[in-house]
Formats: structure tokens, sequence, C-alpha cells
């Protein structure tokens, strides 16, 4: 009788342990598992906003991904593409232009503290002219996808193949700050490599490596 009450006490005892390690023990990533990673940033850039609601293109900013390795981070002259015309939030200025009128005065230009930055990074002034008293400094944007050295990835042959950028990254258009949302492990990367040979990519068959030496020279 003592020792059932004792199997009992133990296994009560078991769940309840179970019950508290459970969700500290589910945020554990194994060591390089950057998964949900997400950095802040020098500049506040929503992908939601460009990517989603402007739905520009991904390789658009990032061409990178389909004539290198590396997708890479777009020049601050390709922002300033857009960013020479756009200054601040579409409200933002629409407000300025019906309160200047109401005021019976020309509109005073707007710039979001955010495009600020860009501005500066650039060394421009308030005409976004070069300022010869400022030097342009590169924008220290923090990476969020890192891969171990031993590992060997190229964008070429995903691109090329149709991979959208969404499978490796997440939904990036739903994102307001860029975070790691796979965990980039050798599984991860086998089991997608191992789908896409079974089902084929964008109604393409394919024959994506699984072995070794695809990613370990």
């Amino acid at each position: 009788m003592g020792t059932r009450i004792f199997t009992v006490i133990l296994m009560v005892a078991l769940v309840f342990t179970v019950a508290l390690l459970a969700g500290p023990l589910g945020s554990i990533h194994l060591p390089g598992n950057q998964q949900g990673y997400e950095p802040p940033q020098p500049i506040n850039f929503s992908h939601r906003l460009h990517a989603g609601e402007m739905q520009i293109a991904c390789l658009y900013c990032h061409s990178g991904a389909q004539s290198s390795r590396h997708a890479g981070i777009p020049a601050a002259s390709v922002c300033m593409n857009c960013h020479r015309v756009v200054t601040a939030p579409i409200g933002v200025i629409r407000a300025e232009d019906a309160q200047a009128e109401k005021e019976k005065r020309p509109p005073q230009p707007i710039v979001s503290p955010e495009i600020k930055k860009l501005y500066d990074a650039l060394a421009l002034n308030n005409k976004l002219q070069p300022d010869p008293t400022h030097q342009p400094q590169p924008i220290q944007w923090t990476k969020v996808h890192s891969l171990p050295d031993f590992v060997y990835f190229d964008h070429r042959p995903h691109v090329t193949a149709g991979v959208d950028c969404q499978t490796c990254h997440g939904a990036v258009e739903n994102m307001e700050r860029v975070k790691q949302a796979g965990d980039l492990s050798m599984g991860w990367c086998v089991n997608c490599h191992r789908d896409a040979n079974r089902t084929g990519i964008a109604g393409k068959a394919v024959k994506a490596p699984v072995d070794c030496s695809a990613c370990h020279y």
C-alpha cells in the first residue's frame, strides 16, 4: 500500500515538473539557432509598409539575390529613388497641405525623423543637395539571417528556380521589423529540398541536391 502511494506521489510530481518546465524549455534554442531574432535597426524601416501595403517587389531592393550569392542590403541611393520625393507619410503631408490652404500660406516641407536619418547618412542638406560640410556615412544595418562559415548558400539557384522569398524568410510583407522566421538548420533545408523534389516549385519539376557536398565543400 505504501509503495503504491509513493508511486502515485512520484507520478504527480513528475507531471507537475514537466508542466512547469514546458514553457521555458519551449523557448530554448540549440546552439546557432537564431529563430525569432528581431534586432532593432538604425532606421525603423517597415517591410509591412513597403513590401506589404505598397507591394514593392523584394528584388527591387535586394537585387543581389538574383545575381550573386548574397541578397545584400540596398544602397541608400536605391532608397532615394523614392525618398527624394517621398519625405514623410502621405497622411502627414496631406494634413500640412490642408492646414496651409486653410491658413492661406505655402505648405511647409515635411521630413519624417526616420527619413531624415537617410538624408543625414547621405550628407544631404535641406534641399537634398550634398552638404560639403559633412561626409556621407554608411547606415549600420544589423544582419538578421546568418549561416555558419562551414555552410555554402547561394541565392541565385533558388531565385532562378522560382523559390518565393517567403519560403525561407517568412511573411516579410507582414513584418514591421524583419525577424528570422525559420531555424535555418540543416534538417530544415534538407526537408525543403526533399519536398521540392517531390512536389516541384511553381509547377516545375526540380532536382534540389540533398547530398552533403551541395552545402559543405
